[in-house]
């Protein structure tokens, strides 16, 4: 008999490949539909919640909390174990790197102590749930993520724009990669702890190392060109998203890499994608060298 996984969020980018990623692995998938679905019905039978909302940025300080609250209270409801995509939002700029389940929280801003009161929230309830921690996103089709908005949109002129210092590492998850991982973790949760929070080390790059990789995936010089905040700055006053973006940068000016000791442990025939076929994927397929 099939184990059964309710993805939330099942549109979004990690819920779309996790959505996949546990059907191709032999499991029921049902995708929640907020339009007609209650989630305390929708939970009824199901071995895993696979939470992959994620409210836009300004919208975290009200329904963040609410919807902690709403699958936390599905989970205990149906027994069922939550799988979580976690962030680096939790930790701060003197966090020392590289960054595990034992490492401080020390974010100060506001997004980042929303996602260490969700966190707290699931480990204090009492639900069985696995928290696997990742960097900044690679997808395989543009959803809107530093990547694809703002680092690669002038590839096709031999420019790659990057956001932060050139020259310091950066924590990168492939969500093909992630989502694999995430039910890697789901198929022995018996075997885990609780609460289980699983660092995902994904590719730790510079800026120019990631131009370097992609030049090789294009076949073409690729020249880095720093990206200007100063739109965000004056947009600011106006543009609630800004101001979060803004609140999030110093993660592009301070050196880190998840520890994926944990994740080799526990999954420890788990294969990586190699780095440049995971950029081949992640770029527009006509500027991949054939």
């Amino acid at each position: 008999m099939a184990q059964v996984a309710l993805i939330l969020g099942a549109h979004g980018r990690f819920g779309r490949h996790a959505a996949l990623t546990f059907a191709h692995a032999g499991w029921e998938v049902r995708r929640f539909d907020r339009k007609v679905d209650t989630l305390a019905e929708a939970a009824i039978g199901v071995d895993v919640i696979v939470n992959g909302w994620n409210p836009a940025y300004p919208d975290w300080p009200r329904l963040l909390p609410e919807l902690t609250n709403q699958v936390i209270a599905a989970a205990r409801q149906s027994g069922a174990t939550v799988v979580l995509a976690g962030n680096v939002y939790v930790f701060g700029p003197t966090t020392p790197s590289p960054w595990s389940e034992t490492s401080p929280r020390a974010a100060t801003n506001e997004l980042g102590r929303l996602r260490i009161a969700m966190e707290a929230a699931y480990r204090e309830a009492g639900v069985r749930t696995i928290l696997l921690r990742g960097g900044d996103f690679l997808d395989v089709e543009a959803s809107g993520n530093w990547f694809d908005r703002m680092m690669i949109p002038a590839l096709h002129r031999g420019i790659f724009t990057y956001p932060g210092d050139p020259e310091i590492p950066h924590a990168w998850a492939y969500l093909p990669d992630f989502a694999r991982a995430a039910e890697a973790l789901a198929a022995k949760r018996a075997e885990l702890p609780e609460f289980c929070e699983v660092p995902f080390p994904g590719f730790t790059l510079s800026g120019a190392e990631m131009c370097r990789a992609l030049g090789h995936v294009t076949g073409r010089r690729l020249t880095l060109r720093p990206m200007s905040w100063l739109p965000l700055r004056l947009a600011s006053p106006f543009w609630p998203m800004a101001r979060r973006l803004l609140e999030m940068r110093y993660l592009w000016t301070t050196p880190h890499a998840l520890d994926g000791s944990r994740l080799a442990r526990l999954l420890p025939e788990f294969q990586f994608t190699p780095l440049e076929a995971a950029l081949a994927s992640a770029i527009p397929s006509g500027l991949v060298r054939r």
